[in-house]
């Protein structure tokens, strides 16, 4: 079952950052079709936010599709943003990983490498655009 975390300094509003951390573990194969999502309750009592909080985004969730509410059961995943290219992921993943290893050991925090992984891919999807 997919855990949230909040990130309060990232400007993100909550329920966009659980629809986000939802649609990532659904790209990544992490959530699967069948799969249920935590309770509102659950969600709540771990994020400390408000329950509307939570239905606002599992209610966006379920508007495009990709999950669906079965009453006094759950939210279940109705839909996968995985492709069939995933397993061939594997190569680009052991590549960031190296990657990652040199960055903490040039003294970068998690912060600082995901600023500069951001950087970098805005830069080059501007250059793309070019």
């Amino acid at each position: 079952m997919i855990e949230f975390h909040l990130d309060t300094r990232s400007g993100v509003a909550p329920y966009q950052q659980v629809v986000q951390q939802v649609r990532h573990a659904l790209r990544l194969g992490l959530l699967e079709v069948g799969d249920q999502l935590p309770t509102v309750k659950e969600v709540v009592a771990a994020l400390a936010i408000n329950p509307n909080t939570v239905l606002k985004a599992y209610k966006e969730l379920e508007h495009v599709g990709l999950v669906a509410a079965r009453p006094g059961i759950g939210i279940f995943v109705t839909k996968t943003l995985t492709d069939d290219s995933l397993a061939a992921h594997g190569p680009l993943r052991q590549d960031l990983r190296r990657w990652l290893s040199r960055a903490r050991r040039a003294g970068l925090d998690e912060e600082s490498i995901e600023a500069l992984f951001r950087d970098v891919v805005r830069s080059s999807s501007a250059e793309g655009a070019a």
